[in-house]
């Protein structure tokens, strides 16, 4: 047992820095990859007079048994996904779960599921989506872990209305959300987290822990976080709990 305990304290000590290997060369990223995509893409198809083409689908149910090995709904969410780092090691250190990335830059959708396509991954998938539609297509209470991490953060007056985070986007995460599952948070903007953390209490849905150390957090990392520790930038992170 204390054998056991000393591996597992050693995983977890290394855990943040893993990175699954990818060849680039094989897979090679997009070219001229933007990190932003176009403005309405950030707004709900419901409020936009004519949609823009190749808004991302809007999606009302899914047939997992054609996405995951094992024909199970996903267990694990992370919202904006990005180039897939968190992801996709999430993916290798979680092989008995279904991960399901969200990500609204088609192109580094694209990318993902072509290299787990191809490297045969079978607990994981990206989605071409725009989380401000909501989250139809998860059914209530099946969700064990959300993470959404260092997002966009939109700090100009005239873009905060481009934020995904509101009482909608929280409303959607308590649904999905099983009674004993987790929402963590992070951001390296203090402003980010302050507003964060307001519209949570605001909303009285969730019960949050403010995260002081490493210990307590124990996921690798994202780019972004990998990136704020090497510059010895500050960053932020909360994990929520749902009230029952």
């Amino acid at each position: 047992m204390l054998y056991r305990t000393l591996l597992l304290n050693l995983f977890y000590k290394n855990i943040k820095f893993l990175r699954m290997k990818i060849d680039y060369k094989k897979y090679p990223l997009p070219k001229r990859l933007r990190h932003h995509t176009k403005p309405n893409f950030y707004f709900k198809f419901s409020e936009i007079k004519e949609l823009p083409e190749y808004y991302p689908p809007i999606y009302k149910k899914f047939n997992w048994n054609e996405i995951y090995s094992n024909s199970m709904p996903p267990d694990f969410l992370d919202i904006g996904c990005g180039k897939g780092t968190f992801l996709l090691n999430m993916a290798e250190i979680y092989p008995q779960k279904n991960l399901l990335g969200i990500e609204i830059r088609k192109t580094l959708v694209d990318w993902l599921n072509n290299f787990i396509k191809g490297e045969n991954i079978q607990n994981c998938y990206a989605l071409w989506y725009s989380v401000v539609n909501g989250l139809k297509f998860i059914e209530n209470q099946s969700i064990e872990k959300i993470f959404y991490l260092f997002p966009d953060p939109w700090t100009k007056r005239k873009h905060i209305k481009r934020r995904a985070f509101d009482e909608d986007f929280l409303n959607e995460i308590y649904r999905i959300l099983k009674p004993d599952g987790q929402f963590f948070l992070a951001s390296d903007i203090k402003e980010i987290d302050d507003y964060h953390r307001k519209l949570i209490e605001n909303t009285s849905l969730f019960n949050f822990q403010v995260i002081t150390n490493d210990d307590q957090w124990q996921f690798p990392a994202t780019n972004k976080e990998m990136f704020c520790r090497k510059e010895n930038i500050e960053f932020y992170r909360l994990i929520c709990s749902k009230k029952l």
